[in-house]
């Protein structure tokens, strides 16, 4: 059977709290949030995942780190330049070199995890979201299976919200 989307209309941020503690509990297929400003309690209570990102950046910034020191030690073995009897690899010289391609190749590699890893959005505004959520209005958006939607429906209404609407 196709799932359903039931969307609670919240004029309290309370009853929206309550509302997501129930519906959490029961496990829905998919959970949407609309809130008019950002709150860290909805974080709390969502718990995000962490963002792949880092791993792309943390990757870009030692490659950044080991060839820019590659890359000066290589040349100044390539072409020594002896000069007032200093050593041919010498290390602080090499840490500008390393510390600019760590920071270049950690951003471009940042780019490329954000582009790979992000789901772009659709360019429609998602059938759940009403113009009040951007206002003054709180809003759940729940996706559940035909045999739960009185279920959740009650949950909804028991919370306190002023609208349910299926979708």
């Amino acid at each position: 059977m196709k799932p359903v989307s039931l969307v609670g209309v919240f004029a309290h941020f309370d009853e929206l709290m309550e509302a997501l503690q129930k519906v959490k509990e029961k496990k829905p297929e998919r959970l949407v949030v609309y809130s008019p400003v950002p709150h860290h309690k909805l974080e709390e209570i969502l718990e995000p995942k962490p963002s792949p990102v880092r791993y792309f950046a943390l990757a870009g910034a030692l490659t950044g780190l080991f060839g820019g020191f590659g890359l000066a030690i290589w040349s100044s073995l390539k072409w020594g330049l002896i000069t007032g009897g200093k050593p041919i690899v010498s290390i602080p010289p090499f840490i500008v070199v390393g510390f600019e391609l760590t920071i270049l190749f950690g951003a471009l590699a940042t780019l490329v995890g954000l582009i790979l890893t992000h789901q772009f959005p659709a360019y429609k505004i998602p059938g759940t979201y009403d113009a009040r959520f951007s206002v003054d209005r709180f809003g759940l958006a729940v996706r559940v299976s035909q045999e739960q939607r009185n279920e959740f429906e009650a949950i909804l209404k028991s919370a306190g919200a002023e609208e349910v609407h299926v979708r």
